[in-house]
């Protein structure tokens, strides 16, 4: 069983000594239900390997706080280690630290410890590290909407303990360059579909990306081959080559923009966009995403990448981005988060809650 009474950091522990690879959440999932479930104060329920906790104390807003449960495959580091002042493992910073606050909160309402000016609404979820059709958010907010259902959301993905505001979308798109096939020995009776797939690299490496401010946060966007792939064997020359390319957004620019961008960039070629998500705005032009920002202190940054964010916004929920792990060590071998963060994170919500 797991103690939501212990420190942020020794839930943390326990949370990533269970192994949950996405797709493989169901035994994590259980121990957060069970969990949960001894504190009469929360209405808990689950869907698949998606857990749901929320409070009905007849207050006049709600805060929705979001988690994912999975991690990406081990790499040879569980158990979770601790020395001077880190804790260490799969998962430590994205997103397991961030999963033991919301824990530690649901602990602290459910048994009567802190008393929130907000009803709260706990969601943790399964998949996120897969494609974004598997996604259990993505999932609940499609088929009930309702169940999410806020004024403001936090998504405790990690930000070293900062505020990252919005998201950018993105989208992945193939270019398929064609060639005529010839024994390599003749070259001269084909076309090398490899050699003219030369000016779409040209056109990547001379692409001058924006750099674009969003209600007060400036968003980086690029544009980059992320893959290449062509050739038949040693001794023909190929009759086709695929480049695969990502596109990182500015919230400022709907799917449907930068689908048209993309197009229009590679005009010249075949281009199919084979996975895109929309980005969210920063979520910072209300009263009350303002609050939980001054709450938390420092000044607010742009989120580098896309976050379930997205999803919120999607619904008309402003939402933020805000957990104690180090984002820059996600997914790496030697991950791990700072033990003061994740009672700081704590600290900062507890703050906002009680104020």
């Amino acid at each position: 069983m797991l103690d939501l009474a212990q420190s942020g950091a020794v839930l943390t522990a326990a949370l990533v000594d269970v192994p949950s690879v996405s797709r493989d959440e169901a035994r994590l999932a259980d121990l957060v239900e069970a969990a949960l479930r001894r504190y009469p104060a929360l209405v808990v329920e689950r869907d698949g390997n998606v857990v749901l906790a929320r409070t009905e104390l007849g207050r006049t807003q709600r805060l929705a706080l979001a988690g994912h449960l999975d991690t990406v495959p081990i790499a040879g580091n569980m158990p979770s280690t601790r020395s001077d002042g880190r804790l260490a493992g799969c998962g430590t910073s994205d997103m397991k630290a961030g999963v033991a606050v919301q824990l530690r909160l649901a602990h602290l309402v459910g048994s009567g410890a802190l008393t929130p000016r907000a009803d709260l609404t706990w969601i943790f979820y399964d998949c996120e590290e897969l494609d974004a059709d598997s996604n259990g958010l993505g999932r609940i907010a499609g088929e009930r909407p309702a169940a999410l259902a806020a004024d403001l959301a936090i998504v405790l993905e990690p930000t070293s303990g900062l505020v990252e505001g919005g998201c950018q979308g993105t989208l992945r798109a193939v270019i398929t360059v064609p060639g005529v096939r010839a024994h390599s020995a003749r070259s001269w009776l084909g076309e090398n579909a490899i050699h003219a797939a030369a000016p779409v690299l040209a056109r990547l490496a001379a692409y001058q990306a924006r750099a674009v401010t969003v209600d007060g946060l400036t968003y980086r966007e690029g544009l980059n081959a992320v893959g290449i792939a062509g050739g038949v064997a040693g001794n023909v020359i190929p009759d086709m080559c695929s480049v695969t390319v990502n596109f990182r957004f500015a919230p400022d620019r709907s799917e449907a923009d930068a689908h048209a961008h993309v197009r229009g960039v590679f005009e010249e070629w075949d281009l199919q966009i084979v996975d895109s998500a929309p980005g969210a705005r920063p979520g910072l032009d209300s009263p009350l995403p303002r609050a939980f920002a001054a709450a938390v202190g420092g000044a607010p940054q742009p989120k580098y990448g896309w976050t379930d964010v997205a999803r919120f916004a999607t619904l008309g929920i402003p939402a933020l981005n805000f957990g104690p792990g180090d984002p820059n060590l996600a997914h790496k071998p030697e991950e791990y988060v700072e033990v003061a963060r994740i009672a700081d994170a704590e600290t900062a919500f507890v703050r906002f809650l009680e104020d």
